[in-house]
């Protein structure tokens, strides 16, 4: 697969079916009295399909990209119409106030948090719209949120579901690189103290549901936290030098893609091809550069082949194919 002009169309069309779609929906919605039994469209105006409140986030957040590289699709125009239907001041000021509420305290923490950083980001980069300006306050109130999450979580998460510490940094560092000086210093002490000394990984990956690598995760953050010179001795300590790139790294199979859970490891395919991309090209010129840029080709290839089809993967897996994608072709878009 290949970032084209019709694989972009593709993954539009296939978010485009998804981000209005209310049912089926998995809320993570914490009730403090019967006002709060309420479906979807009323608790999330604006992300209220893809199954879940992240997956329609970064549902949006691939429309957005999408529409960015190739404005002059049919689709682009389809996708800048919904956008100003959906991001609206008063539909975003009732997910802001739903996320003000007692009860929403952990609400899509830290995965959909991140996700809303990465969504606001992308936003940003279409002057010719008022997304941006309007999604501000939610991403605000997201990484203040971030912000004080870090300084009560002692130790990171390192599972490969939504809960995983280190991915969700690495989305959230982005956005903060340009948004909050104060929050990127956060994430920056905080991902050192947390995985600096890490070495020899010896964990038992993949997990049958999981669709992120816990050790790649933390190798991409760290890639971004740390300067190259140790970046490199760093990684080799940790997956290199004991083996685990060349014998536990290879693509992983699906056994059942309409089980939600289990259809999780075609993206774990995918997510891995996206660290490892990136991973690469953080390592320049590295005697492993190639075979971890060959490993993402590997795990791309397999992934890719099942973005669409069923619904337990259709509502998601197109971000994380598009992360891939643009990480191969150039760490700039």
């Amino acid at each position: 697969m290949e970032l084209t002009e019709d694989t972009a169309r593709t993954f539009a069309k296939i978010a485009l079916g998804h981000v209005g779609k209310e049912y089926p929906h998995k809320l993570d919605h914490v009730m403090g009295s019967d006002a709060d039994v309420l479906p979807p469209r009323k608790l999330h105006p604006v992300f209220v399909g893809s199954f879940d409140w992240h997956s329609c986030v970064h549902g949006w957040w691939t429309l957005l990209t999408v529409k960015r590289l190739y404005p002059n699709t049919p689709e682009a125009r389809d996708i800048a119409a919904l956008a100003d239907a959906t991001f609206t001041e008063a539909k975003l000021s009732a997910e802001l106030a739903y996320l003000e509420r007692p009860e929403s305290r952990g609400f899509e923490r830290p995965y959909g948090w991140a996700w809303l950083l990465y969504l606001h980001e992308e936003a940003e980069r279409h002057e010719d719209a008022d997304w941006a300006r309007r999604l501000e306050p939610l991403a605000r109130a997201f990484a203040e949120r971030l912000g004080d999450y870090l300084r009560i979580l002692t130790y990171p998460i390192t599972v490969g579901t939504h809960f995983n510490t280190a991915f969700a940094l690495v989305l959230a560092r982005q956005w903060a690189e340009t948004h909050d000086p104060k929050l990127l210093a956060t994430i920056d002490e905080w991902s050192l103290a947390a995985f600096a000394a890490k070495k020899d990984y010896a964990g038992w990956e993949p997990g049958g549901d999981e669709f992120l690598s816990p050790v790649l995760s933390a190798a991409l953050l760290m890639s971004r936290v740390m300067p190259n010179s140790q970046f490199a001795p760093w990684l080799e300590a940790l997956v290199i030098n004991n083996g685990w790139l060349g014998n536990e790294c290879w693509p992983v199979t699906v056994s059942d893609r309409s089980d939600g859970k289990i259809a999780h490891l075609d993206g774990l395919n995918l997510s891995r091809s996206w660290c490892l991309y990136s991973i690469a090209e953080a390592l320049g010129p590295h005697p492993v550069r190639e075979q971890v840029m060959q490993r993402g080709n590997l795990h791309l290839a397999s992934g890719s082949e099942h973005i669409a089809g069923d619904y337990a993967g259709e509502h998601w897996l197109a971000s994380f194919a598009l992360l891939a994608l643009i990480a191969r072709k150039s760490p700039d878009d």
